[in-house]
């Protein structure tokens, strides 16, 4: 990646100085509880593990490999679950060997492997978290660095620790780390991000009427739309949970190039393993089957789609997704590809030509994800320029992809919101002028003194 204009070399020339201040800046790390944390952490580990010796699959699993027994081995379990106590293998490899990933074990309904997962996660949030950033921790601050020249998409990284692979998702996991980041004495934790960047960024790319229209009208939602689709559901059927399936197993893997069978197989497991209800209570396997699903249907793509199953129903979706409701997005991805293809490279709204060997798919995403993040880099490069020149005491001190998370003075978080809010949603776009959908930003405010853990959403 190189600049082709003016604007890309200072972005990314202004962005490794202003990403220099953050790291400086440092956050602050609350090692009182992260030292508690660790030996609490260590005891649930071994009274876990306790449990775990004293199951029946546990004396199979010592049986089985003697001296040899890995309790931390996923592979060695896969053996003793599925080809010694004949448990039902969720998926095997092609050489017909246990497929024993996490998302594969957790669709085995037996305690012990529920039990072996969490003993799993919590060793490594002991052991790459709480002791990994203690390690790194000088003088009660943490100094990650943030990178702009290591990642295949042309977003950032980060390194010593990675402040960007924080937990968010296992809530335990959550809890249990993100309590470590606290905010400075009469400060509070204050985290903003761009609702819906790289959709948004899409846009100005293909320019797709649909999908600018989703984005400018509010009563519209696309990933509710397409749970109700995935689904076969009513819009007074959707719930929050539902809503998820459809935003991120079939809307974004979508985007970035998954297709239908993919899309099936994490739907279907989600309704399955988390049990999902309908907003009538209903569960949701039952609605689809009284909507005429049998199944999920074979997973194997040289086999046809039958009638009645669940996948088959999706490559319907996906058909009507990409030529109907997404036609000229559809037709923007095979142009852009074609002329890659014709040139060696592609060029990015935001001044860069990229000129490498890529698959299809990473033709089509670098430059949406690539240019998405530089939304956030110019707003942070702006925001820590204010901030500096009206000498406020508030500090950025992190990033990830399209959230900026900043330690802010108690005084001045009002005035902090309304900066960010000028910068991120109006000026970006004078930047900017081919930025041709409006763009939004959430923001989530921790208590004075509070953890990066109790930020709350606030209403701008």
């Amino acid at each position: 990646m190189e600049p082709i204009n003016n604007k890309g070399y200072k972005l990314l020339h202004q962005g490794c100085l202003a990403l220099s201040q953050v790291e400086m800046n440092g956050m602050k790390i609350d090692v009182d509880y992260t030292q508690r944390a660790i030996q609490a952490t260590a005891k649930r580990i071994d009274k876990l593990e306790d449990e775990l010796k004293k199951d029946e699959v546990f004396k199979t699993w010592r049986k089985r490999y003697g001296s040899r027994l890995n309790i931390n081995s996923r592979e060695q379990l896969g053996e003793v679950l599925f080809n010694i106590l004949k448990y039902p293998c969720p998926e095997r490899t092609k050489t017909g060997r246990p497929k024993t990933d996490e998302a594969i074990l957790e669709r085995v309904d037996i305690g012990f492997v529920a039990k072996f997962l969490k003993v799993m996660k919590l060793k490594k949030a002991k052991s790459t978290y709480l002791e990994g950033i203690l390690r790194e921790t000088t003088d009660g601050f943490l100094h990650p660095f943030f990178h702009l020249n290591m990642a295949r998409t042309f977003r950032s990284s980060s390194s010593d620790p990675n402040f960007q692979n924080i937990p968010v998702r296992d809530p335990i996991i959550k809890k249990l780390v993100r309590r470590m980041f606290i905010a400075r004495p009469n400060h509070r934790i204050v985290e903003v991000d761009y609702n819906g960047a790289e959709i948004c960024c899409a846009a100005c790319y293909h320019k797709d009427p649909v999908m600018i229209k989703y984005i400018k009208d509010d009563t519209k939602d696309l990933h509710r739309d397409m749970a109700m689709q995935c689904y076969k559901l009513k819009l007074s059927q959707v719930n929050k949970e539902i809503r998820y399936c459809g935003k991120n197993m079939f809307v974004f893997p979508q985007f970035y190039g998954d297709y239908y069978l993919m899309n099936a197989k994490s739907l279907w497991e989600a309704m399955v393993r988390l049990k999902l209800k309908t907003n009538d209570g209903t569960p949701l396997i039952k609605h689809i089957k009284a909507k005429g699903i049998k199944g999920l249907g074979s997973l194997y793509p040289k086999d046809k789609p039958k009638a009645g199953t669940f996948v088959k129903h999706l490559q319907e979706v996906e058909n009507d997704f990409w030529g109907r409701r997404f036609k000229v997005y559809n037709e923007w991805k095979k142009e852009w590809y074609d002329e890659y293809l014709e040139n060696g490279y592609f060029e990015t709204l935001t001044g860069f030509r990229i000129e490498a060997v890529m698959r299809r798919n990473q033709v089509i995403n670098t430059p949406v994800q690539g240019s998405a993040f530089h939304w956030l880099l110019w707003s942070l490069i702006e925001i820590n320029k204010v901030l500096r020149k009206h000498k406020m005491k508030s500090l950025i001190i992190g990033q990830i992809h399209d959230s900026i998370v900043s330690d802010v003075h108690k005084k001045e978080v009002k005035n902090y919101l309304e900066i960010v809010q000028q910068v991120m949603t109006q000026d970006i776009r004078k930047h900017w002028k081919w930025i041709i959908v409006p763009l939004a930003i959430e923001a989530e405010v921790a208590p004075i003194g509070g953890s990066w853990y109790e930020k709350k959403e606030i209403e701008l």
